[in-house]
């Protein structure tokens, strides 16, 4: 059986640049009904899993948390 997926376009809110994400359907779904978004759909990447909840891209959100000096 064929996983159906779908492509979800994401807007990032700070550069306004659309992200386009091929997400698993029935994942999807599971993460919007409340499961952890790893556990969802952990063949997203970390940038691309934090668009999904934030609304801020990679590049974003690294600028706008960057990381200490130790």
């Amino acid at each position: 059986m064929l996983a159906m997926t779908a492509v979800v376009a994401v807007p990032c809110r700070r550069c306004h640049t659309v992200h386009d994400l091929t997400v698993n359907v029935e994942k999807f779904v599971s993460w919007q009904a409340g499961e952890l978004i790893q556990d969802a759909l952990p063949e997203l990447s970390l940038d691309e899993r934090e668009l999904l909840i934030s609304g801020t891209c990679g590049a974003c959100f690294d600028e706008l948390f960057p990381e200490e000096d130790e």
